[in-house]
């Protein structure tokens, strides 16, 4: 089993950047966001049970999960909300196993849950907690910049997801993100040679007690 590092972070902190950044260190790297986009997408594993627990009118003409209505409902109802955390959860989970599995290639793992720290069956995935942090109003900025969000909507946003506060004392490790890419590469340099020691301790480990056993 690989050494697996999650890694989160509220919107607008640069979850991708530094994803990215670890993948160019020749590191794997699994997002929820992207399983989720598959299992919601036509013909995706999703779709029965969402259209059997919301109904048709929850889906687009494609067949493909309807975003925007379900993002609506789902953001004032937090009943919705958990109804579909219930039926995507698990999916993207077994998916992420199957990944990781698949990933033997990679010296460690780097797995991208945005709700790593709100959803308990996330964090039973990962041995390290990796957060990437930025001050509130550079959230801001970067999301309006890259969306058609307006600032009120935002705040919104940021206002639902674990306080940055809390979100700062679960995680193992942090990565500031608001000094520009200058800044943010030598803290994943440093950060990827401390994981692959993580990694080659509980490969010697693992071994150790292989040995042990036989």
């Amino acid at each position: 089993m690989s050494y697996r590092v999650g890694l989160s972070g509220g919107i607008g902190s640069g979850k991708s950047t530094v994803a990215a950044l670890f993948h160019e260190l020749g590191i794997a790297v699994i997002d929820t966001d992207v399983i989720s986009r598959r299992l919601t997408q036509t013909g995706g594993a999703a779709i029965p049970l969402i259209q059997a627990a919301f109904g048709p009118e929850f889906l687009s003409a494609d067949g493909s999960l309807n975003r925007a209505r379900m993002r609506s409902k789902a953001f004032f109802d937090a009943g919705t909300k958990r109804k579909l955390e219930a039926i995507l959860h698990p999916l993207i989970c077994t998916e992420m196993l199957a990944q990781a599995n698949a990933a033997s290639h990679s010296p460690y793992l780097l797995l991208v849950i945005p709700l790593l720290f709100e959803a308990p069956g996330f964090r039973e995935l990962v041995q390290r907690t990796l957060v990437v942090d930025c001050p509130e109003e550079t959230q801001l900025a970067r999301t309006m910049a890259r969306s058609s969000l307006e600032e009120p909507e935002v705040r919104a946003i940021i206002a639902q997801q674990l306080p940055r506060a809390e979100r700062l004392k679960l995680a193992d490790d942090v990565i500031r993100n608001d000094r520009g890419m200058d800044a943010l590469r030598p803290q994943v340099l440093l950060l990827h040679r401390f994981y692959l020691d993580r990694s080659s301790e509980m490969t010697f480990r693992s071994s150790k007690s292989q040995r042990a056993g036989d």
